[in-house]
């Protein structure tokens, strides 16, 4: 067999010979194919004796050449390097065979019409193959979406044209950004794209998304997307399974809103009932301080009444003198020194028992600390306790309330007092100090300490180390949420025997919160 040169290497031109419904069939089928670059064959010509054959006018009509005549095929002209003859009769195919020239190959209709019998039934299969899977995919109730690397609509299934309210026309070979989101560019950086992820990736995204239906509204769609990835690891298509879960995130939704008008009632309660219990324990307190405090009031009151008394005899005596007169000055400057410290007794307790408003500021810690220990100067003296001091001279204020710190240093003064209760030593150690962001309060004890095991139990409320009676439990508990609330420290170190120490930590500034 000789072999076979064609002038155009680039492309083989094929001419049909029978212009019958196989021609016009033949024709129909290749020509999507044939405008392929990929696709290095094409039907160029028909040629048939008769005018107006169905394979003539189909040739006609797709803009190629026609002939009445088969050996205008050989023209070098036409380029022809193949003749497919379409015509059963055998004598046409010897004609054809004998007469063209020995570049051209030829193939026979029977030839050709068992390839293109078993093309046709290979096609059969695939069609009802699809068919088969269409009927699948649209019995599934969850929205399928195929797409490709250039987010090109390929394929959808009647679930996600029924869920978003389009027609099949409306949305094959259109961008997802434009069905999807009802827009004609990229989705931007507010908005992840799951299509760019997978690609970037190669991994599956499953996530909830919000797309935009045919009406304009918003519903909440939860993605699976998973790649179909070729041999060399690239994407070739998309597959998205989804399905409207809008009913469920607005349930959702509407459950958070609900839960934190809950948590916020809550902690509104919480508050309230922390409040109550610092002001249970400041009147606790307040109770004990008083007691104290009547004997800091009585003595001074008793001078000045005894002053008072003297004053009225003397005057009832006879006029007054000279010396008298500066007597009676004298006694005035004394009555007027011990009513100004009951006046600040007073003033002190008043401003102790105070409910506290949650008011932050700049504070003094050392002069805070004065206040308490004035408070409680009569119930030291009372239990001759030893107060030593070490404060830092050049402390730096804090942002702190001042009221419900000095509960906190009241009841760490009380509750070392009363520890001290039958001691041989009685010494109530005050310490301030601090870093580069926090500042320190050390209140220490010599008392008889506390046990390793109770340490844990210290802050938690109603515990108590004291005997029955002698309290409730609430005053360390409420000086922890209290310093807490500071977002600071309390800490104590204690060995049995050896006292105890209480030290607290409070940051020197406070975050932009609210505070309990």
């Amino acid at each position: 067999m000789e072999p076979v040169h064609f002038a155009n290497a680039e492309r083989m031109n094929i001419a049909l010979v029978g212009g019958g419904n196989f021609a016009a069939e033949v024709l129909d089928k290749t020509v999507l194919v044939s405008s392929r670059e990929e696709v290095r064959a094409r039907i160029v010509a028909v040629a048939d004796p008769e005018e107006n054959t169905p394979g003539k006018l189909k040739a006609r009509e797709q803009g190629r050449s026609v002939f009445s005549d088969y050996r205008a095929l050989f023209h070098p002209e036409h380029d022809i390097g193949l003749i497919i003859v379409l015509d059963p009769d055998q004598k046409v195919f010897e004609e054809i065979r004998l007469a063209k020239p020995p570049h051209i190959r030829i193939l026979a209709y029977h030839t050709f019409k068992l390839f293109w019998d078993s093309l046709n039934y290979q096609i059969e299969l695939l069609e009802q193959r699809n068919r088969e899977i269409e009927t699948v995919l649209n019995g599934i109730q969850d929205s399928i979406l195929v797409l490709n690397p250039d987010m090109c609509i390929v394929e959808v299934n009647q679930a996600f044209l029924g869920s978003m309210g389009y027609t099949r026309e409306e949305v094959i070979n259109h961008k997802c950004y434009q069905v999807l989101q009802d827009r004609n560019y990229k989705c931007d950086g507010h908005m992840l794209c799951p299509v760019d992820e997978v690609l970037s990736t190669g991994k599956s995204v499953q996530r909830v998304v919000p797309r935009v239906n045919r009406e304009g509204s918003v519903v909440y769609i939860e993605v699976s997307l998973y790649p179909l990835v070729e041999e060399d690891g690239s994407v070739n298509r998309l597959v998205e399974i989804s399905r409207d879960v809008t009913r469920l995130a607005r349930e959702d939704e509407e459950i958070n809103r609900r839960l934190e008008e809950l948590l916020e009632e809550r902690t509104k309660e919480l508050q309230k009932r922390n409040m109550e219990i610092q002001h249970q324990d400041k009147m606790a307190s307040l109770g004990k301080l008083s007691a104290a405090v009547v004997h800091e009031i009585n003595n001074p009151l008793a001078g000045i009444l005894n002053l008072l008394l003297l004053i009225k005899r003397i005057t009832r005596e006879g006029p007054v003198d000279e010396q008298t007169t500066a007597q009676f000055t004298r006694y005035v400057e004394m009555m007027e020194q011990e009513t100004r410290r009951i006046s600040s007794i007073t003033t002190n307790l008043l401003a102790f028992s105070r409910e506290s408003q949650g008011e932050f500021g700049q504070l003094d810690l050392n002069s805070l600390l004065e206040d308490v220990l004035f408070l409680n100067a009569n119930m030291l003296r009372l239990n001759e306790i030893q107060v030593n001091r070490d404060f830092a001279n050049d402390l730096p204020q804090v942002v702190a309330d001042g009221e419900q710190l000095k509960q906190v240093f009241m009841n760490l003064i009380t509750n070392a007092v009363e520890a001290m209760e039958g001691c041989e030593t009685k010494e109530l150690s005050l310490c301030t100090a601090y870093g580069e962001h926090t500042v320190r309060i050390s209140v220490g004890d010599t008392g008889p300490g506390i046990t390793e095991n109770r340490q844990s139990q210290l802050f938690e409320p109603f515990f108590s180390t004291k005997n029955r009676g002698r309290g409730v439990g609430l005053g360390l508990s409420v000086a922890y949420g209290i310093v807490q609330s500071h977002c600071g420290t309390i800490h104590v170190d204690s060995q049995e025997g050896k006292g105890a120490l209480f030290t607290v930590t409070l940051p020197r500034t406070q975050p932009s919160t609210s505070y309990i």
